[in-house]
């Protein structure tokens, strides 16, 4: 459980960082464009790169922080068990969707790293780049909810704002 932790601790770091970075190439390419009428062929592809992966990356982290938008107005009304059984439920339903999900990025990721697909921009990056956050965001996903199941199977369910330690 503490290497999981380290992980999402991690990939939260790396997803700040690529969102600092997507702010800092289009901040430059707004001035190299507007000010000194000289655009870019990277800045804009390269940020959206930054932003595809920085979401599916912190999915974990936000999951085990509870940072995920939830709707408490019946749980709330539960009593201790029944909070432990909707918050089992929860988990396994984001687990299994996380799995199927992993599986069939992990297939269209493949496909495109083996027939050499591309993106078709200036750049004409590789298209597997952008398409191997999705299976690698969702298996860090898998990851926090397995973690998170074994704390709710034991009856550590965290406050609203808390952390599941």
């Amino acid at each position: 459980m503490r290497l999981v932790a380290a992980i999402e601790t991690a990939t939260a770091w790396l997803a700040a960082i690529l969102l600092t970075s997507s702010g800092v190439m289009l901040t430059y390419e707004v001035v190299a464009r507007y000010f000194f009428n000289a655009p870019t062929i990277w800045a804009a592809e390269l940020s959206q790169m930054c932003l595809i992966w920085a979401c599916p990356v912190a999915m974990g982290w936000a999951l085990t922080h509870r940072r995920h938008i939830r709707v408490t107005a019946v749980t709330d009304l539960l009593p201790p068990r029944g909070k432990q059984a909707t918050e089992i439920l929860s988990l396994l339903v984001i687990l299994v969707f996380s799995v199927v999900v992993t599986i069939y990025g992990y297939d269209i990721f493949h496909d495109s790293f083996a027939r050499g697909r591309t993106t078709g921009t200036m750049l004409d990056l590789p298209a597997w780049m952008p398409e191997a956050a999705v299976p690698a965001g969702f298996a860090l996903l898998t990851l926090s909810c397995l973690t998170g199941l074994w704390r709710a199977v034991q009856g550590n369910i965290p406050e609203e704002e808390g952390m599941m330690e």
